[in-house]
């Protein structure tokens, strides 16, 4: 073959390959773009499906804190008997059935938070033992009462999750 036919066939064939080129350039951009597109359509409609399942979540989450909150709890719960160990232990057996009933809210809301309110729990029980082991608690109505007192002074242990909950729920709008 000699020179001129050469540079006639790559005259030809150059600019096809240019042009083949370029075109699965822009396909396979338009293709990714597509799916990428489809894919947060899809994460935007899941969104909107689990937002209510969130909010209902850290609603429970609320409530959860709120009912176990010592002052509240204690007004709430009358003692079955005079003896302070025995209410102590209905008060904590109290709280842990309000806190298995809502285990499954763990799955929506973050993991800081659920930490949070883990720790919420874990504390009022602890100020409830504190509070029974006090010299000055001789029975289930002074333990009451002395709950009620100590917490008029500071924030119960829930007041901190519940301002967690609440600015955690601010940032999902």
């Amino acid at each position: 073959m000699d020179s001129t036919k050469i540079i006639e066939i790559l005259a030809y064939s150059l600019p096809s390959l240019i042009t083949g080129g370029v075109a699965y350039f822009l396909f396979t951009s338009y293709f990714k773009d597509q799916q990428n597109n489809r894919r947060w359509l899809l994460q935007k409609e899941a969104q909107k499906d689990a937002l209510p399942l969130r909010l209902q979540a850290y609603e429970r989450l609320t409530l959860l804190m709120e009912r176990i909150n010592p002052s509240k709890l204690m007004v709430r719960v009358n003692p079955l008997s005079t003896d302070k160990t025995d209410y102590q232990n209905f008060i904590i057996a109290q709280i842990e059935q309000e806190f298995e009933h809502n285990l499954t809210q763990q799955i929506y809301v973050s993991e800081e938070c659920w930490s949070i309110v883990i720790t919420a729990k874990n504390a009022t029980i602890q100020v409830i033992r504190i509070a029974t082991a006090s010299e000055e608690v001789t029975d289930a109505d002074s333990l009451r009462e002395f709950v009620i007192s100590e917490l008029i002074n500071k924030p119960a242990p829930s007041n901190a999750a519940l301002s967690f909950i609440r600015n955690e729920v601010g940032q999902l709008w």
